[in-house]
């Protein structure tokens, strides 16, 4: 996992409640194990017709949007199924952070094992960015080690994250690499306690 200490990218507003992992990553997508290949399906069904071409009223399809890497979405994002693959999409589009008020739980552990830093914010503040993203080109830097985001000017705010959390992504380790942070002392006990 590449460890996030920094990030800088521009903004994409997704201004839907309750977006569930199915609408992330659509089912029919879910037949492969590694990680990687997953994006060009994110949002799949909203991005593109029946066809096969892209809908010009969907977001990603937007050209100003074009390399995003900060998704702005709305209350309860990544609920519904439990399937990691919607965190390995979203990351293999290139979305480093996700901005909502809410996230459901499974999603937002998922997002964090795959260095995707899920940011919880207060649902006025959040309304607020999302029309600010509509509105124009946006772009912010959300420094992990400061616990900060910010813009190009003089709007800041601070952001709180579970310590835990922040350290699995600042290190760049998901919950397995943080186990081998103790091998010598596993085997140490491992080896008197035979």
């Amino acid at each position: 996992m590449q460890p996030f200490k920094r990030h800088t990218g521009k903004c994409v507003p997704l201004p839907i409640p309750n977006v569930d992992t199915d609408q992330i990553i659509p089912k029919q997508f879910l037949k492969r194990v590694e990680k990687q290949g997953y994006g060009e399906y994110l949002f799949f069904d909203w991005r593109f017709g029946n066809d096969g071409k892209p809908k010009g009223d969907f977001v990603l399809n937007e050209p100003r949007y074009a390399g995003a890497s900060i998704l702005i979405a709305q209350k309860n994002f990544g609920c519904g199924s439990s399937r990691e693959h919607a965190a390995w999409a979203l990351a293999d589009h290139g979305f480093r952070v996700i901005i909502a008020p809410t996230f459901a739980d499974i999603f937002l552990s998922n997002a964090t094992q795959n260095g995707i830093l899920a940011l919880t914010l207060p649902e006025s503040l959040v309304e607020y960015l999302l029309g600010r993203a509509r509105d124009s080109d946006l772009t912010f830097t959300v420094d992990l080690e400061t616990c900060e985001i910010r813009d190009g000017g003089a709007w800041r705010s601070e952001f709180a994250i579970e310590e835990a959390a922040r350290q699995m992504l600042l290190q760049g380790l998901d919950q397995i690499g943080q186990t081998l942070l103790y091998e010598a002392e596993i085997a140490k006990y491992e080896g008197a306690h035979s």
